[in-house]
């Protein structure tokens, strides 16, 4: 009974991307690899929330028709997909148990989250570490304006794809927001952009010249000639 339950919670957990410990101290998160995915089949869209939140999604086309998504003459996006029965035709990713960070070859679900931020009438997709004070832009997207009912389709940086999340050669139905550089170049180059650090300080400038401008003490000295010094002699 308990070996069935151990089993069963297992393959529960992994469907989930859920982080396991196994026997020698090793996650089952560390096991986790990943396959490329054809991007044209997916959406990664901004849905308006509220006055000033937005909720991220993934849509995927799995069957060509009815479309899951259609763009709209306002440059929004419809989810065309809420008007019919779309189980066999369209996935939605919609939270972490969806979708999640990968960089060089690492699952990061459990370090970085995702979030989107408007300044202006740009939409920035942000990886967020609480523990680094410098967001990683994954994509962005011009607002055209806000609408409940339309989404915003946000365009992935360079070197940032959408990959299928595999263990041990079966495909899980995770979505991994994936580049092929290490996290630590991500933040480098994240920092480097920004206007904190020494990019702030400017570039370095030569020393000057120095001044050879007499002092006037200098000019005593020079003009008087030797200093004559009184010797007082030695008495026992």
């Amino acid at each position: 009974m308990s070996r069935t339950y151990r089993r069963t919670s297992t393959v529960a957990a992994i469907s989930l991307g859920l982080a396991l410990v196994l026997p020698g101290g090793t996650t089952a998160r560390a096991l986790f690899d990943s396959k490329p995915l054809q991007q044209q089949r997916f959406a990664v869209l901004a849905q308006p929330i509220g006055q000033n939140d937005w909720k991220l999604l993934v849509l995927e086309q799995i069957k060509t028709r009815p479309l899951c998504w259609t763009p709209r003459s306002d440059g929004l996006m419809d989810p065309t997909l809420n008007t019919f029965n779309f189980s066999g035709i369209c996935s939605r990713y919609l939270d972490s148990n969806g979708y999640s960070l990968r960089s060089g070859g690492q699952d990061l679900n459990l370090r970085f989250r995702l979030r989107l931020k408007q300044r202006g009438n740009r939409l920035h997709l942000q990886a967020i570490d609480p523990d680094q004070s410098m967001p990683i832009t994954v994509g962005t997207a011009t607002v055209p304006r806000r609408d409940r009912n339309g989404f915003v389709k946000i365009a992935l940086d360079s070197g940032w794809r959408l990959e299928r999340r595999t263990y041990q050669g079966r495909t899980l139905s995770h979505v991994y927001f994936a580049h092929p550089d290490p996290i630590n170049r991500l933040l480098a180059k994240a920092d480097n952009s920004s206007s904190g650090g020494f990019s702030r300080l400017g570039a370095p400038q030569a020393p000057g010249r120095p001044s050879r401008k007499p002092t006037a003490t200098s000019s005593r000295v020079a003009s008087s000639g030797p200093i004559r010094l009184d010797v007082i002699p030695y008495r026992r």
